[in-house]
């Protein structure tokens, strides 16, 4: 639908799916009738160096959407995982297509896998020391219906303020992270270098500081947390 033109904000919902696309290749395991997959098409104004702060934005938007419906406060492992007592709750994982040649952006995928009423066995046995669901630690079911339309309400103020509250987004994201004051490991390819996270940059990048004592800024990737998921 992005290629044929798809309006900007639609939002697709599924019931389940069976080739669920996770970050690096992964399948994302969706169970019919235990969680909330969607995706939405979006045709954002903006470099395409800019648009990995929407996904981190859409991490906001999610955790919102639960304490709303569930009280429970959640918080991100950057740059978009949402995490509920240690262990992945949702993951969130955007598609871009842009041409080649002005460099415009044609439209953005951003997808969004919340857990919401699966059981240990549910889960992959490969996966169940980093997932969780709603149901596993509250001791009972959620609404899916509810949780996805406080998100889906959630989505739309955010697509109506941003860019113009960037700033007070950019607040409630360093407060919800919980990768600064860590040690991590950064992740690119089959290569892993261990680094220290400092602060979450004004443009949503993560600082990091190696033990060689170099520092760089990551505007995407992937990271693990030191004593994360153990």
């Amino acid at each position: 639908l992005g290629e044929a033109g798809g309006a900007d904000g639609t939002l697709f919902v599924a019931e389940t799916q069976t080739a669920g696309k996770g970050r690096r290749g992964r399948c994302w395991q969706s169970p019919a009738g235990s969680s909330i997959s969607m995706s939405i098409l979006l045709r954002p104004v903006m470099n395409p160096s800019d648009a990995p702060m929407l996904t981190l934005v859409m991490a906001l938007a999610v955790c919102d959407g639960i304490a709303g419906v569930t009280g429970q406060e959640t918080g991100i492992k950057w740059p978009n995982d949402v995490v509920l007592h240690q262990k992945k709750i949702c993951g969130i994982l955007t598609e871009m297509s842009v041409e080649s040649e002005s460099g415009y952006i044609q439209y953005l995928i951003i997808g969004i896998g919340i857990n919401v009423n699966e059981q240990a066995e549910d889960f992959p046995e490969e996966v169940r020391h980093i997932a969780t669901s709603l149901a596993m630690e509250t001791g009972k079911t959620h609404s899916r219906a509810a949780l996805a339309a406080a998100l889906i309400r959630e989505l739309d103020s955010m697509c109506q303020a941003w860019p113009k509250e960037k700033t007070e987004y950019l607040e409630t994201y360093r407060r919800d992270n919980i990768t600064t004051g860590k040690e991590i490991t950064v992740v690119r390819g089959t290569e892993e270098a261990p680094a220290f996270a400092v602060a979450i940059g004004d443009d949503f990048s993560l600082r990091v500081r190696y033990a060689d004592g170099r520092s760089e800024a990551l505007s995407s990737g992937e990271i693990s947390i030191k004593g994360l998921y153990n």
